[in-house]
């Protein structure tokens, strides 16, 4: 018998994904409610969009691909991501008036870590963070659009929360080691993700959930899921599973290109009516009371 081995992570997750399963539980319940409170804001749903870098302009429009869906994020009351970018696109991003968390990249010039972080911060960003999940890459240590990047110790990741004031949150945590080194430190939220599967045979972000969740438990840490996040089933899943929040990724793309802002407006809003759907077809009015009594795992 032939077996064909699957090292891409981003396969692997999906079928992960695809084999929990969602019991149907009507009677008593009542339409859910998907407004939440993130690190002490409210926001209208738990979705959240990605930290997508280096975005240009499509089909021509004014705006560039990041600047659009950061109005989409204002538009819906949800928390927006960004990347890797210089400041003073940082800035525009900003100026559409989403809260918006900016996750820098683990520079090796140090100096530019902390700049980015405190122009962040100077500029009003909601919070901060760093992308861990690009330190490495095949060659050693990762170059991003001709950039290098740097190890990141406990030490140095301590001095940037220990640098502001705002919640710092950390991009890239796939094991219970990370998350509890995470929480050691004060970072306020982790984003539990493979990066789209740049490790190959990463464990799925949902499978690694539980236990993270487990192992964070009284530390006050949010936690944030993303990798193949594309509906409102996707959002209940992680929900269920211990996550605070999910995060939009690719499959957000497709909208953001062909109709800027407001299509990406319309692609949110369709994953948080999912979510509320699925949340009443399965007795849960709040999001903070989602668990996992309703799924199953085939």
């Amino acid at each position: 018998m032939s077996y064909e081995r699957i090292s891409d992570a981003n396969e692997i997750t999906a079928k992960y994904m695809d084999s929990i399963l969602i019991q149907q539980r009507l009677i008593d319940s009542v339409k859910a409610d998907i407004s939440t409170v993130f690190l002490g804001e409210e926001f209208d749903s738990p979705v959240m969009t990605p930290a997508f870098s280096h975005l240009g302009k499509y089909n021509g429009r004014e705006l560039t691909g990041l600047e659009e869906y950061s109005v989409a994020a204002k538009k819906c009351n949800i928390l927006n991501f960004c990347g890797m970018m210089e400041n003073d696109m940082f800035q525009k991003i900003i100026d559409t008036g989403a809260k918006t968390i900016r996750i820098v990249k683990p520079y090796a010039d140090n100096g530019k870590v902390r700049d980015q972080l405190q122009f962040a911060e100077e500029a009003g960003a909601f919070g901060i963070g760093m992308d861990i999940d690009h330190i490495f890459g095949e060659n050693g240590y990762d170059v991003v659009i001709g950039e290098e990047m740097a190890a990141q110790t406990t030490d140095m990741l301590h001095s940037y929360v220990a640098s502001t004031k705002l919640p710092f949150v950390i991009k890239g945590v796939l094991s219970v080691r990370d998350a509890v080194k995470c929480a050691d430190i004060g970072a306020k939220a982790i984003i539990v993700s493979h990066h789209h599967g740049r490790l190959p045979y990463a464990v799925p972000p949902m499978k690694i959930l539980p236990e993270i969740k487990e192992n964070l438990k009284g530390r006050d840490v949010k936690i944030i899921v993303d990798c193949g996040i594309a509906g409102g089933a996707d959002v209940y899943k992680a929900l269920a599973l211990g996550a605070d929040a999910a995060a939009v990724g690719r499959s957000m793309l497709p909208s953001l290109e062909k109709e800027g802002a407001e299509g990406v407006e319309k692609f949110l809003k369709r994953i948080g009516n999912e979510l509320r759907f699925i949340m009443s077809c399965t007795g849960f009015e709040k999001v903070n009371e989602i668990d996992d009594s309703a799924l199953c795992f085939n």
